[in-house]
């Protein structure tokens, strides 16, 4: 019977650097994500323009 306090991810060395290949992947996907939305927002200033108000919107009506 196997032991049930052992998931599929063990402590070893091979699974800390996946995890670190991990980080910098979503890392350097969150830089293409914002440099993406960047470059819509210069290609297209008028939906970008009404997506800033409605963040605006959302934060005004946002409580604390």
């Amino acid at each position: 019977m196997p032991d049930q306090g052992q998931h599929d991810r063990g402590q070893d060395p091979e699974q800390e650097e996946s995890d670190a290949d991990r980080r910098r992947r979503r890392a350097q996907f969150l830089r293409d994500l914002a440099e993406a939305r960047e470059l819509r927002d210069r290609v297209q200033p008028r939906r970008a323009r009404a997506a800033r108000m409605r963040q605006q919107m959302r934060m005004r009506t946002f409580r604390w």
